[in-house]
């Protein structure tokens, strides 16, 4: 669900704003009738990240490495 709130009524309802926001809707602040911020819940975000993350999970995928992985590319000889 989108809200369009005027920045005079955010003041008064910023709080319960976020809380929309937080839970999913989308969250617009305007002046003048035009948008110019959108409320986003950092914290979900992160949450979110985060979740599917889980120490060692990529055992096993690599299948092959070159002998030569870690040599020094030939573009920066000149550098070393």
């Amino acid at each position: 669900m989108t809200h369009n709130v005027s920045i005079e009524e955010a003041r008064k309802t910023l709080s319960d704003l976020v809380l929309e926001a937080r839970n999913g809707d989308e969250v617009f602040l305007t002046q003048d009738n035009t948008p110019i911020v959108k409320l986003v819940p950092l914290v979900n975000v992160a949450l979110k990240l985060n979740a599917d993350r889980k120490p060692g999970s990529a055992i096993g995928e690599v299948l092959y490495i070159a002998d030569d992985f870690d040599a020094p590319l030939e573009d920066f000889r000149e550098y070393m």
